[in-house]
């Protein structure tokens, strides 16, 4: 009967009641998770919260404008190629370069960070590729 589970589970005691408390507690990482340091940090200035964000802003604005300019089917037809785009990748062990977002941006010709001392996340090392194919299919 799912109604009488219901109800014993409603009156039991919460599991936090249980825990430990006081300065020797130890962490409860199958609760909690991992803690790390950099997620706890406030922004060292101003402007990084900006230039993390600088893409997206710099996109809401384009819509907007070409929003006033030409109506409502502008950006729409824009967002959709954007997700088109966006969905065709290489292989998961092959590092993607998404030339056809650049394109569609328009930052195919212009030379950022990236394109000079790469981002860390896209290293050179590549993976095991059948378990990275099994990982994506979910066999794993």
């Amino acid at each position: 009967n799912s109604r009488g589970a219901a109800s014993l589970l409603k009156d039991s005691i919460p599991i936090t009641e249980f825990s430990a408390s006081g300065p020797f507690e130890g962490q409860d990482l199958l609760r909690r998770g991992f803690t790390s340091v950099k997620n706890e940090l406030w922004p060292s200035h101003p402007l990084e919260l900006s230039e993390k964000n600088f893409q997206l802003n710099q996109d809401k604005t384009n819509f907007a404008t070409l929003r006033n300019i030409q109506g409502i089917h502008a950006p729409l037809k824009l967002q959709m190629e954007f997700r088109a785009v966006k969905q065709v990748q290489r292989l998961p062990f092959l590092h993607s370069s998404n030339m056809a977002l650049d394109t569609l941006r328009g930052n195919d010709e212009c030379i950022s960070f990236e394109d000079i001392l790469n981002d860390p996340s896209q290293s050179e090392v590549m993976g095991e590729p059948h378990t990275m194919m099994e990982h994506k299919l979910g066999l794993l």
